[in-house]
């Protein structure tokens, strides 16, 4: 990992997609923007839905030129319906990523939480009071931004780890 990089992490949803992009230089994050994604289930069907978010995590990567793209994985719940309309938003976020050559990574709701708050059973108000206090922004964003820039801590933590690993391996002689 370069000294400079920029990561858009995307928290995944049918009806609300978060985003959020980071830079993190000589291994401090500076807070570029985030938001949210809209899908009306009132007025489109499923395949609109989807090429709404596919289109606009397609223009946010455009605009921002991200190097990175992590993403939430899907937990399985009792709700198949639920799991299916899930992992079909975040398919057309990482075949926005695809399209535009960039690296995808994947991480756990509990990883997340974990890495960020230190609880891989965190509320999401703790989530949100971490990333603005880590990210040192002004006021608590919702919990859709929160969770794709928590996404993106994470990441970072998870790439400076094995980096760090690796030139502990190196210098013992260990390859890995």
């Amino acid at each position: 990992m370069a000294n400079s990089v920029r990561i858009i992490g995307i928290d995944p949803g049918l009806r609300l997609t978060g985003f959020g992009i980071v830079d993190f230089k000589n291994k401090i994050p500076t807070y570029i923007a985030s938001g949210v994604i809209k899908t009306q289930s009132n007025t489109l069907d499923l395949p609109s839905r989807l090429k709404v978010i596919f289109d606009e995590v397609s223009a946010t990567i455009k605009k921002y030129n991200p190097s990175q793209l992590c993403i939430e994985k899907t937990f399985v719940n009792m709700n198949a319906n639920s799991s299916l309309a899930l992992g079909q938003a975040r398919g057309v976020s990482m075949a926005a990523a695809i399209q535009n050559n960039i690296d995808i990574f994947e991480y756990t709701a509990l990883q997340i939480k974990k890495s960020v708050v230190g609880n891989g059973h965190a509320q999401k108000i703790q989530v949100q009071s971490m990333v603005q206090r880590l990210l040192n922004l002004p006021e608590l964003l919702g919990p859709d931004s929160s969770d794709a820039l928590a996404c993106i801590l994470c990441h970072y933590q998870v790439m400076q780890l094995k980096k760090d690993n690796l030139k502990l391996n190196y210098k013992s002689g260990r390859i890995q």
